[in-house]
């Protein structure tokens, strides 16, 4: 498996709200097996510019800001994608900008579907906890029952639970390694395509010690999922969380079919007369239960409300969910936190031209997607927004 780096990388974004002098900073650390992939994501706070943000009294006057943010990222060219801001089931903003193909010069708009990112890990959690619900299985039963020695020796699967699993505690690393760097991406479609590059990894500590964010660890839970229910992994998805919250513009689209409005991921290239470089030969071909898919801001809102109005699993079962079992800020598939606006839930994702982000703040009732196909072009307009919320008397 390739070395990891750690990489801090402090992100600066000045002047996307022109009343303020504060900064969007974040200081995010990054794990990355190569180049290319990125296996974890952890953000903290900034410091808070020495110059206040003044308290925001109306709604009209959040909303009058989060446009004025937007639409400031979008003139500098820093945010390509769509935002949408919600109160519940009442949409009260959203916006689309940039280019969906630099190619053709298409523009993206509001229902252009968007690349995920790990965000799909929010999908495979939820299923695995349907079945929880169901009598299928059982947070404490070991892999072993249901991943075979093709994926993994029974002496790994058997230390590992579906708890461990959930929570990025098994140990397990990532799958985007040496041997996926240097493999034909028309490879990997199935889940079972995945075998060869999940065969040899090991945990690097006795499961359930800490926290160690695993995109083979979640990848498995889609292997759970086809064991237990007999059913293929993406169809399972599609039937019990897509259709189920009313996702009509969501799946793990195989990348060499022409999906209709379907966003193209830029990086920058600085060194190149096109200045931009996509993603299509870094990218999987077909994302799966650890990131990868598509989806839209509208219908990221969609699987927010059914998951606040317990249409996909129990009140019991999404407090569960959205509890931070490890102490790393991550609950079974959502990143957890508590801040000014009460307890946030959600997750983000990222890949080489690809960022997307959705938050649901559970005490407040907004609902915060943002999507975009530059690569770090979501995280800081979804933060940016989120200072507006909580600067809201």
């Amino acid at each position: 498996m390739a070395r990891r780096v750690m990489l801090t990388i402090i992100l600066g974004l000045l002047a996307i709200h022109s009343t303020s002098t504060q900064q969007l900073g974040k200081s995010l650390r990054i794990e990355t097996p190569n180049r290319d992939c990125i296996a974890g994501l952890e953000s903290s706070a900034a410091r808070k510019s020495c110059q206040v943000d003044k308290a925001l009294r109306e709604e009209k006057e959040l909303l009058r800001a989060i446009d004025e943010a937007v639409r400031q990222a979008c003139r500098s060219d820093i945010f390509s994608g769509t935002v949408l801001v919600a109160k519940g089931e009442e949409i009260l903003f959203r916006h689309a900008c940039g280019e969906a193909s630099k190619r053709f010069h298409v523009s993206n708009n509001i229902d252009t579907k968007f690349n995920l990112g790990s965000m799909n890990k929010m999908f495979t959690a939820t299923a695995v906890l349907q079945l929880v619900e169901r009598g299928r299985l059982s947070l404490d039963d070991t892999i072993d029952r249901y991943v075979d020695e093709s994926w993994l020796p029974k002496d790994v699967t058997s230390r590992i639970t579906i708890h461990h699993l959930l929570t990025h505690t098994s140990g397990l690393g990532s799958y985007f390694n040496r041997r996926y760097d240097e493999s034909s991406r028309q490879l990997f479609r199935r889940l079972d395509d995945y075998k060869p590059l999940i065969r040899d990894d090991r945990p690097a500590f006795e499961p359930g010690q800490r926290f160690r964010y695993s995109n083979t660890g979640m990848f498995l839970l889609g292997v759970v999922i086809e064991s237990v229910t007999g059913r293929d992994y993406f169809d399972h998805i599609r039937v019990h969380i897509y259709e189920a919250a009313g996702m009509e513009h969501s799946d793990c689209y195989e990348m060499d079919f022409p999906v209709e409005n379907l966003a193209i991921g830029y990086s920058p290239a600085p060194g190149s007369r096109w200045k931009w470089r996509n993603n299509l030969y870094q990218h999987v071909i077909k994302g799966g239960p650890a990131g990868g898919g598509f989806s839209t801001v509208k219908d990221l809102h969609r699987f927010a409300l059914a998951l606040l109005e317990n249409k996909l699993v129990s009140r019991q079962t999404t407090e569960r969910m959205w509890k931070d079992h490890s102490g790393s800020a991550y609950g079974y598939g959502f990143r957890v936190a508590e801040g000014p606006t009460g307890k946030v839930v959600g997750h983000g994702g990222g890949f080489a031209g690809i960022n997307s982000n959705l938050d649901i703040y559970v005490d407040t009732g907004w609902i915060v997607a943002v999507m975009s196909n530059y690569e770090r072009g979501a995280i800081p307009v979804a933060r940016r927004i989120g200072t507006l919320l909580a600067r809201l008397e």
